[in-house]
């Protein structure tokens, strides 16, 4: 594997090293040398970028923030209709299919989310930006008067982010049944139902 010269993608070959390890490993049995390896690197030279395995999950799962939580703000100053906008945030928020593996490194860290004080604290921070995201995009509808909501925008939120998170789950673990577009239909249907039609 080609190793790069420049400090920030070496950084960035590492995060995707972490990603990808996690995918065949599982996070509970990630190590430092197992990222590593699958760097092309020595444990020694991951830890002149990195002090240890928890700066580089933390910094794993900024990756995760950055594509599902930064990239559908920034839908909201581009896309101005509402109907679309919650569209568009709901596809951007799942797994683009069972070998997501960035997905699937969030999902793991919810499931060791309360053994560890570092994983506890990503997912909190992960949950509290799905729900602000979601709750601007259903106050600019109710506001604009594009949705009639049924339940207050702090439910509605919720509710979303709780499909968005199950579907999604169900989607990395490659269950056949729940694919991306019945997911995507299966959650404009419930926003319908609360009076925020998504297209």
């Amino acid at each position: 594997m080609a190793r790069p010269k420049n400090q920030d993608e070496r950084r960035a070959h590492l995060i995707q090293a972490v990603i990808d390890t996690t995918a065949s490993t599982g996070l509970r049995s990630l190590s430092l040398a197992d990222v590593a390896r699958r760097a092309g690197l020595t444990r020694g030279a991951v830890l002149y970028y990195y002090d240890d395995l928890d700066a580089l999950l933390r910094e794993a799962y900024r990756a995760g923030m950055e594509r599902f939580c930064d990239r559908r703000d920034a839908l909201r100053d581009t896309v101005t209709d509402p109907a679309r906008l919650l569209g568009e945030t709901i596809r951007a928020g799942l797994p683009t299919g069972p070998d997501d593996a960035l997905m699937r490194l969030l999902y793991e860290f919810d499931v060791v989310a309360g053994s560890s004080p570092l994983h506890t604290t990503l997912v909190e921070a992960m949950y509290e930006r799905q729900l602000a995201t979601y709750l601007a995009v259903l106050e600019r509808g109710a506001d604009s008067g594009v949705f009639d909501l049924s339940l207050d925008t702090s439910t509605a939120a919720l509710n979303l982010v709780a499909l968005e998170d199950a579907y999604g789950l169900h989607i990395v673990a490659g269950n056949g049944q729940i694919t991306v577009s019945r997911a995507v239909q299966a959650m404009f249907g419930a926003a319908r139902a609360f009076g925020a039609p998504a297209v």
